[in-house]
């Protein structure tokens, strides 16, 4: 349960949490920084974590100089860590993702799920694993389903660098910038909570449109 209730505390203030963290030394805060955001990338059973929210206040806490965190430090960590977290899903799908599925262990890993990832490497190709970094929980199930589809380590893993580069900036960079400004740190909370909002959006449309979309064409098929 403390597991539990630890996980739901960082989803709601990452802030508080990297505070925690700083106060442990600058090595566990960047230590814990990376392992997060490896595990939400690279372990299909850990779609939850809070990616944006996380690189958001981390950078925040970057442009206080009384953090002790830099930019200079930080983004290497950020960079490394997708990029490592992809890699481990890749080969984890292509070499034990059918018996993973079949197993029906992870829950998150749903049919509309699997099949709306599916759908994005068919239509897409391995722009498909960039396009996929930008989406909560598809981006774990992204490499994941590309090492089950059979796509090449090659043509992989160009476009899954390029998507934890731009993905862990953009994200860092908009704490840096942003995150100073005083309406930003009185509401920081429901900063947080449009960041999750606005990145789940997609997906939940996504859904939404694989579930209704079934009912409409069965309901014409009738």
């Amino acid at each position: 349960m403390a597991v539990i209730r630890w996980f739901i505390e960082l989803l709601k203030d990452p802030r508080s949490a990297i505070a925690s963290w700083i106060a442990l030394g600058l090595v566990p805060t960047y230590s814990f920084i990376f392992l997060i955001v490896f595990i939400e990338t690279g372990i299909v059973f850990m779609p939850f974590l809070p990616g944006d929210s996380l690189l958001f206040a981390a950078g925040v806490f970057t442009h206080d100089p009384k953090s002790g965190m830099t930019l200079a430090v930080l983004l290497p960590v950020v960079w490394i860590a997708p990029i490592l977290g992809d890699q481990s899903n890749f080969f984890i799908g292509h070499f034990f993702g059918r018996k993973i599925i079949e197993s029906g262990k992870v829950k998150a890993l749903t049919p509309e799920r699997i099949a709306k990832t599916e759908r994005m490497i068919q239509k897409w190709g391995p722009l498909a694993v960039f396009l996929g970094r930008f989406f909560p929980i598809i981006r774990t199930f992204m490499p994941f389903i590309s090492g089950i589809s059979g796509m090449s380590w090659s043509r992989f893993t160009p476009y899954s660098v390029l998507g934890g580069l731009v993905w862990s900036s953009l994200f860092t960079f908009l704490g840096y910038f942003f995150g100073g400004i005083p309406a930003v740190q009185k509401h920081f909370e429901l900063v947080i909570i449009l960041i999750l909002a606005v990145s789940l959006l997609p997906t939940v449309i996504g859904l939404f449109k694989a579930r209704f979309g079934k009912k409409k064409t069965a309901s014409h098929a009738k």
